[in-house]
């Protein structure tokens, strides 16, 4: 029986049936989730209950003498001396019961026959999950205990308990990584609990890590574990050191070996290969820097790792990362990009200089072949005015209408080059030219190179390049070999491997990561890309803007990007956009004047999406029947990326969040090389674009003929009166009435801008770090 008694005095048994009836009152007065919890009984021991113990409010439990009535009652920690149960305790004892503590209790000390304090609870309940393994139950009592009794006797012994029998627990499932890291927080938290045999732990779970980090060829990652145990912990307690120091010099010695052999036997590919290997896998090795200067210096190479390789080699492509890349290896561009200033993109002419008129009415291409390289200076001004004027005539394949639309005259001066007379002033007339020039404008034949290198070999996951002529001296690189990789992170590990020399395109992770080497350089991309989904097809449904705009708002592009992509990071210039221009990268970035900041990306509104799909559903339906044709079915919408990791990353979660809005999605992985599919096989297409200079890209991305191939009136005035600006001022403000039209019409599916980095060993030198293309300067690329 619960034995209760108020501050008045009277003997114990006259209020008892006083007590228990202001508790029944109390409890018949809560609601019933409250009741479940029972905080007193006349009889018995309170139920264990586990982890919902932490639900309850702190508490002690006070138990009562048979000889008093018996029971138990749950209080407000009691405020007694120690928190233990007094030797010899006289008087009364004040309570203040859970769930009544307006009302003052009070009990004789000779009533009480045990009080069950709140931390002894804890310890007991962590202890028995420590007894029985269970050490995911008992982590939250012990938490507990650490935050609210940090000086509790016995504590510290308790805590260090469990990190030792968890780890042996996780070492005998095989958990070798979990094992390590409960070891070492045991070491660091009480250096004094079992020492010796803590040591002997730790050397033997750092041995089978070792041994099966290097049987999955994880050797980067097992050097920078070792180096770390090397510097944490005496060599003399952890064996295991002087172990894999002396296998991993073994390894080093014998590639070094096998890389001399090659070397001798002049087969320069695989010795430099093989002598890379060797100082990654033991980077203090005698000779082995030396051995890879010695090699380079014969013949030298550059490995550069890569998501994509190169099918087309085009340097002017927008929607293909690989064939502007490898394009810029092997071709020359008419005028090439070099960054972007205060007004656009800056252009170099590849065959000498240009000059404007004040009025912009006139543009000159001054040839200087005195100056340039061959066989770059056998270009003929005729040959070159023929290009141009072929670029404005509708009946030529070569035709494009923006360069149409702003020449009226093109002549030929042999003193300087080629006059371009235009129609109205235009702001950047040399962004209009940005055409690929092969050896057919030099007298060779069509396709020949005309960049620093040639394509060699060709092979599944690796193709291989070449010096096109006679190299400049004999430190130039002799090859640049590319490697595709499975994902951006095995790249990283490739090139702290040796096996790499240089990324071209990291994860913003990755780059995070790699920063952190003393060996490597990361350098960002100046000119952001934007990703975003173009329709392909002539699927019924996504040529409606309902449905199109339904799709936006079942994305969640910020999830996506933040927590896919950027894997929780912050990246600067890394964001989601509303139209189909970027944003550029800062504040003040001139690469931004395309985008309206006023429009706001449109939030993740899956309810609104299923609503304007019924919508759509509503206007199709009542659009067939005043045609009195049937309504075309809803199909699976085919999604298409390129095979890289990102790309493939970001569609997976998209069509999960589609699927949600009861869409039916089929992923299709495009060929390696290939960004857009064939018709008829995708109906749309994950495009990561390099929209760099809006005034002419615009055109390519949303015009009829561009990726989007709109046929949209509004668009289509939009980039006829682009193209009619006059000024800077024009130009912007009509570039801004373009990007409110694509947020409102979705010619294309707006996702996300990202920054791209590059990376490559601090021995490369002319690499540069403003670059819009990985091999702006492979020319210049010297090893040191």
């Amino acid at each position: 029986m619960l034995l209760l008694i108020t501050h008045f005095e009277f003997r114990t048994r006259r209020w008892l049936t006083v007590a228990m009836w202001l508790l029944v009152c109390a409890f018949a007065f809560q609601t019933p989730t409250s009741a479940q919890i029972v905080n007193y009984a006349d009889s018995g021991r309170p139920e264990r209950v586990g982890l919902e113990l932490l639900q309850e409010e702190p508490h002690d439990i006070v138990y009562f003498t048979k000889e008093s009535g018996g029971g138990w009652v749950k209080v407000v920690p009691l405020n007694v001396r120690g928190r233990r149960m007094p030797t010899d305790p006289r008087g009364k004892l004040r309570l203040r019961v859970i769930s009544l503590e307006a009302r003052n209790f009070a009990a004789d000390w000779d009533d009480i026959e045990d009080i069950d304090f709140w931390e002894s609870r804890l310890e007991r309940e962590t202890k028995e999950m420590i007894a029985k393994n269970d050490f995911l139950g008992a982590y939250p009592f012990l938490s507990v205990l650490i935050r609210d009794f940090p000086n509790r006797p016995g504590l510290r012994e308790l805590r260090s308990d469990y990190l030792w029998q968890d780890a042996i627990h996780r070492a005998q499932g095989g958990d070798f990584e979990a094992t390590l890291a409960m070891l070492e927080e045991l070491h660091r938290y009480a250096p004094e609990y079992q020492p010796d045999a803590l040591f002997r732990a730790l050397s033997g779970v750092t041995d089978r890590l070792m041994a099966k980090l290097v049987q999955e060829g994880r050797l980067e990652l097992a050097q920078q574990m070792l180096a770390r145990l090397e510097k944490e912990y005496p060599a003399e307690k952890m064996t295991t050191i002087a172990k894999w120091n002396k296998t991993f010099l073994a390894m080093a010695s014998e590639k070094r070996a096998a890389a001399i052999q090659a070397k001798d036997a002049k087969n320069y590919r695989l010795a430099r290969k093989l002598a890379r290997e060797s100082v990654a896998v033991f980077p203090d090795i005698d000779g082995g820097e030396k051995l890879i200067r010695e090699i380079d210096t014969i013949y030298p190479l550059v490995r550069v790792g890569v998501l994509q390789t190169a099918v087309k080699l085009d340097p002017t492509l927008i929607d293909n990362w690989a064939s502007r890349r490898s394009g810029r290896l092997v071709y020359r561009t008419l005028f090439e990009m070099k960054g972007a200033g205060p007004e656009g993109g800056e252009y170099d002419f590849v065959f000498g200089n240009t000059t404007s008129s004040p009025d912009r009415m006139q543009l000159d291409l001054n040839l200087e072949p005195e100056r340039l390289p061959a066989p770059l200076n056998e270009i003929q001004a005729y040959y070159l005015a023929d290009v141009m004027a072929a670029r404005a005539q509708r009946a030529s394949p070569a035709y494009f209408s923006a360069w149409a639309a702003a020449v009226n005259q093109i002549g030929i001066d042999r003193t300087k080059g080629v006059q371009c007379l235009l129609r109205r002033p235009h702001v950047l007339p040399t962004c209009l030219l940005q055409i690929p020039v092969d050896g057919s404008w030099l007298g060779g034949k069509e396709g020949e190179p005309t960049g620093t290198y040639r394509r060699d070999t060709v092979n599944d996951d690796e193709v291989r390049y070449v010096l096109a002529r006679a190299p400049q001296d004999n430190e130039q690189i002799k090859e640049v070999v590319e490697i595709r990789t499975r994902s951006a992170s095995e790249g990283v590990s490739m090139l702290l491997q040796g096996e790499l020399d240089m990324l071209d395109q990291l994860f913003p992770a990755d780059a995070v990561r790699l920063r952190q080497s003393r060996t490597i350089r990361v350098q960002n991309y100046p000119l952001p890309t934007v990703h975003m989904l173009a329709p392909c097809s002539d699927h019924p449904f996504l040529s409606q803007s309902t449905f199109r705009r339904a799709l936006l708002y079942g994305t969640n592009r910020k999830d996506i990007l933040k927590g896919e992509l950027l894997e929780g990071l912050e990246s600067p210039g890394c964001q989601v956009v509303s139209g189909p221009f970027p944003a550029g990268i800062g504040a003040d970035d001139p690469l931004g004047y395309a985008y309206d900041k006023e429009i706001i990306p449109r939030n993740y509104e899956p309810r609104l999406a299923k609503v304007l799909i019924a919508i759509n559903e509503n206007q199709m339906k009542a659009a067939a029947e005043r045609k009195k044709e049937t309504m075309p079915e809803m199909t699976p919408i085919r999604l298409a990326f390129p095979a890289d990791n990102l790309s493939r990353v970001a569609c997976e979660a998209i069509s999960s969040q589609w699927q949600l809005l009861d869409l039916e999605v089929e992923l299709v992985e495009l060929p390696v090389g290939i960004t857009y599919p064939e018709k008829g096989t995708a109906d749309l297409v994950y495009v990561s674009a390099a929209v760099w200079e809006p005034i002419i890209d615009a055109r390519r991305l949303l015009g009829p003929k561009g990726l989007a191939a709109s046929e949209d009136q509004l668009v289509g005035l939009g980039l006829r009166r682009l193209e009619e600006a006059k000024n800077w001022r024009e130009v912007r403000d009509q570039l801004l009435v373009l990007h409110s039209i694509a947020n409102s019409e979705l010619p294309i599916l707006p996702l996300w801008q990202m920054v791209d980095s590059y990376a490559y060993r601090r021995t490369l030198r002319g690499v540069g770090s403003e670059i819009v293309s990985l091999y702006q300067n492979a020319d210049k690329w010297r090893w040191q």
